[in-house]
């Protein structure tokens, strides 16, 4: 124990210094159990990027369809075809749900869903095409990289082409799931059917290239260890390094309840904020690292603001994908409600379009077209 106290302060001096910290130094601060030290340290980092400011946006969610044909032991969102609870939107519900979140106000259509192997490339196309036609100013963030690597396999077209296509249809970003964990050990274990960790950073890199930016997560709290999770970091901000192109992390807290890993405990709080401060402190080269309050919990996730989190992600609406594996929160939050809660911890509560443009209202109004979007927020960032 005295090891781990004496290397903590070898941390802190690091971190104070603006260096890098190592593989050992992630072990390190997972050994330890002075959890309020690896906080501070992380809020230090926090502070140097985003200020005091705790950032939040007006989105909602789209899941076009639960059918996979991935069987992921920790996914309890997923149906097969023939399930009683199996759906696939069509076009009416998507551009239905599209002009909801116009009227609601909302900068970001967030859109993930099941790899339905009776669905060509071009219905999660047409998907994009869609809300682009019903809500033209709308930001869409679509399809995680392992569902990329699905359209790959039934389009057999690379990479490149299918972020192409999706990007003329009218795709602004992706998102980050599908990461999981990297490490083959745990990774063939809970999704070994699915995209590979290479494939998963390849499909980034090269959105990346093409100019998109991007998320990543890692789901932690279930088989994985400490290891486990340092290593996932160093694979993210090494590509981070080589492209400069993921703007948000988000942790994701394991939800048991429903899969095929239920009899896993979830992670307890303590867990959740050293998580997140350590991700914090080890991507370094990671503009933002986002408090999701879905799998969280709200009151996790605010004090995750003072635990190296800078954002709580936004309204979101219509979630489905964690209420389904056991999430208790709501499905939806008030901009009031979340502006309250970033207050409440001290910080600045900032709306945000999902590239981190500062966004501003006319007084009492919530439609997106009425938002005046800024584009940088002078004295933020490294």
């Amino acid at each position: 124990m005295a090891t781990v106290a004496a290397e903590l302060r070898k941390i802190r001096d690091k971190v104070e210094a603006g260096q890098r910290l190592t593989f050992e130094d992630g072990m390190t601060l997972e050994a330890s159990n002075d959890i309020f030290t690896i906080g501070e340290l992380a809020n230090i980092v926090r502070e140097r990027y985003n200020g005091n400011f705790g950032y939040y946006n007006v989105n909602t969610h789209i899941n076009p369809t639960n059918v996979c044909v991935y069987k992921c032991d920790f996914c309890a969102f997923r149906a097969d075809l023939d399930d009683k609870r199996a759906y696939t939107m069509d076009r009416d519900q998507i551009i239905e749900r599209a002009k909801q979140a116009h009227d609601r106000g909302a900068t970001e259509l967030h859109i993930v869903g099941g790899l339905h192997h009776k669905l060509p490339f071009q219905y999660y196309v047409d998907v994009v095409k869609w809300v682009k036609e019903a809500a033209p100013e709308i930001h869409v963030k679509a399809y995680t990289g392992v569902e990329v690597e699905w359209f790959v396999k039934i389009d057999r077209k690379p990479i490149r082409d299918i972020l192409q296509a999706l990007i003329d249809a009218g795709l602004g970003s992706l998102p980050g799931g599908g990461a999981e964990i990297f490490h083959p050990e745990v990774r063939e274990q809970i999704c070994g059917a699915k995209a590979n960790t290479e494939t998963w950073l390849e499909v980034h890199r090269t959105a990346h290239q093409l100019g998109l930016k991007s998320n990543a997560t890692m789901l932690y709290g279930h088989i994985e260890k400490a290891q486990h999770r340092i290593d996932h970091l160093m694979r993210l901000r090494e590509l981070q390094d080589e492209t400069g192109g993921f703007q948000t992390f988000i942790p994701l807290a394991f939800h048991p309840d429903h899969s095929r890993m239920d009899e896993i405990p979830k992670p307890s709080g303590v867990m959740d904020l050293k998580t997140m401060a350590i991700s914090r402190l080890m991507l370094d080269n990671f503009p933002h690292i986002k408090a999701y309050w879905v799998m969280l919990g709200i009151k996790i996730a605010q004090v995750a603001l003072k635990f190296g989190a800078d954002d709580l992600d936004g309204t979101v609406v219509h979630e489905t994908i964690y209420h389904a594996a056991g999430a208790e929160t709501p499905q939806e939050i008030s901009v009031k409600e979340i502006r309250r809660l970033i207050a409440e911890t001290g910080r600045e509560p900032v709306e945000r379009d999902t590239l981190y443009h500062k966004v501003e209202r006319s007084e009492g109004s919530w439609r997106a077209g009425d938002a005046i979007k800024v584009t940088a927020l002078a004295g933020v960032g490294r």
